[in-house]
């Protein structure tokens, strides 16, 4: 079942309308689970970063042994053509996905230059600025790269994800926070995450267990830029039930502020969370500004 709607989707040199099949059930990322995509984002006529997001799929696919076959530049061109098919009012996620098609030794090891691409581009709206969502803790931590392929946006990855995300929504939360083996704070289940603590900004220095984020990138470049001090440190969860504001930075809705960690309450409405509403205003003015 899909996410969203108004489906259209790129596979073998063409577009289709809907949500095409494009695996087989012999193709090893069916049955070995070698799939690697990417998420970039359109709305309000714009498309931020989306060279960025394409050029991450090829190397996310290079660390899984993928041989990516798509340059980045044709990849971009790809997912403006499809994009033209929408209103400029549309809200679309556009993913574009690997595979591996076969295997070599002893079917394990993906063979080179044996690769599928598929482009979806599917409606999902946006969330509006004021909809905040709650964190808990998780029993589940994030891998090291010894254990997993960190280093890709790999679907590989997401089973993990899911079930910190389960525990989460069964315990009354919208999302999870998430330790790294060490137990210090990584990120949550489904994006980056930043606290506020005096007026400024600090969020988990990046360990090689989960993926710095492009959106998370841009908004750090936008405070530096605004005056406002940013640490990338090594940070508890005493840290985040002391913060004053906290929020998450991914590609789907970009900035979400947060409510409440477990016990712990931030403010959220129009007169509160001012560094997350500054992070906000300022991620969109550049995106109609460059874009």
């Amino acid at each position: 079942m899909a996410t969203g709607t108004n489906i259209r989707t790129y596979f073998e040199g063409t577009w289709h309308e809907g949500d095409a099949k494009i695996m087989n059930a012999a193709d090893h990322g069916s049955w070995l689970g070698t799939t690697v995509f990417d998420g970039a984002r359109y709305f309000e006529g714009l498309a931020p970063d989306l060279e960025a997001h394409c050029a991450r799929v090829n190397r996310s696919a290079a660390a899984l042994m993928i041989t990516p076959t798509i340059s980045t530049q044709d990849m971009v061109a790809i997912a403006r053509e499809g994009l033209a098919h929408y209103s400029a009012d549309a809200a679309v996620y556009v993913r574009p996905m690997y595979w591996a098609l076969n295997g070599g030794h002893l079917g394990v090891i993906p063979e080179p230059d044996a690769t599928g691409f598929a482009l979806c581009l599917e409606e999902i709206p946006m969330a509006p600025p004021e909809t905040a969502s709650t964190l808990t803790r998780t029993r589940f931590r994030r891998p090291v790269l010894e254990d997993a392929v960190v280093n890709a946006k790999a679907g590989c990855l997401y089973p993990n994800n899911a079930r910190m995300l389960a525990e989460a929504r069964q315990k009354g939360f919208g999302n999870a926070l998430v330790a790294d083996a060490t137990g210090n704070v990584a990120e949550t289940a489904t994006a980056n995450i930043f606290m506020v603590k005096d007026g400024e900004v600090f969020t988990p220095i990046p360990n090689g267990t989960f993926l710095a984020g492009i959106t998370r990138a841009r908004h750090i470049k936008h405070m530096h830029q605004d005056g406002m001090k940013v640490h990338e440190a090594v940070l508890t969860f005493e840290d985040f039930h002391a913060a004053d504001e906290v929020f998450m930075s991914g590609n789907m809705m970009k900035v979400t502020p947060i409510s409440g960690f477990d016990e712990t309450r931030y403010g959220v409405g129009p007169n509160e969370n001012p560094v997350t509403r500054r992070v906000r205003e300022m991620y969109w003015d550049w995106a109609h500004s460059e874009n």
